[in-house]
């Protein structure tokens, strides 16, 4: 099973970096393997808990952006480099089995807002909102009405965790068939 992080490279807070460690962790645990951006902050944090628990981590990034962006956090055992970010987006969203995010910049708010479409209009992937920056996120998206439920799209595929725990109660509730079936 395969998981996608979408975090930023700036995390809001000690707390965030710290549940963004647990969620790698809990991932691992669960047994998938994680996709994320390969950089540092949040998506290190996730890398960290995934690959200490012996999980495959796959770093995503685009060609010829390496040297530009700086070297994968040590905890990537794997990349793909893919020609622009479509084809990226495109790469995570259709291999994911969950979509985790979590706070960021415009990056992974564009991440998010993919997976957010993706799972209304093409394929019902799981995706779990976490930590506090991305909750407000949420609200805001909810309140404005960029985000809502409609009888041709609903929103069963989204859920919240404000906590490491409620991120393991969501993970324990999930059907862990891959989506290539077996």
């Amino acid at each position: 099973m395969t998981a996608v992080f979408f975090g930023g490279v700036v995390p809001a807070s000690a707390q965030e970096e710290t549940l963004a460690e647990e969620i790698g962790r809990a991932l691992a645990q669960a047994g998938y393997q994680l996709l994320h951006g390969g950089y540092n902050g949040l998506m290190e944090a996730a890398a960290r808990g995934a690959g200490g628990q012996g999980a495959t981590v796959t770093a995503v990034t685009l060609t010829g952006k390496h040297d530009e962006w700086g070297a994968f956090n040590p905890h990537t055992t794997l990349s793909v480099h893919l020609p622009d970010p479509g084809a990226r987006l495109n790469h995570y969203l259709e291999n994911a089995d969950l979509v985790v995010a979590m706070g960021g910049g415009v990056g992974t708010l564009h991440e998010l807002t993919a997976a957010l479409y993706y799972a209304t209009t093409i394929r019902p992937v799981p995706v779990c909102i976490a930590g506090a920056s991305a909750l407000r996120l949420l609200a805001f998206l909810r309140e404005e009405r960029w985000l809502y439920e409609t009888p041709t799209r609903p929103l069963g595929f989204l859920t919240t965790a404000e906590s490491a725990d409620a991120f393991r109660a969501h993970l324990a509730s999930l059907d862990t068939t891959p989506i290539g079936g077996a």
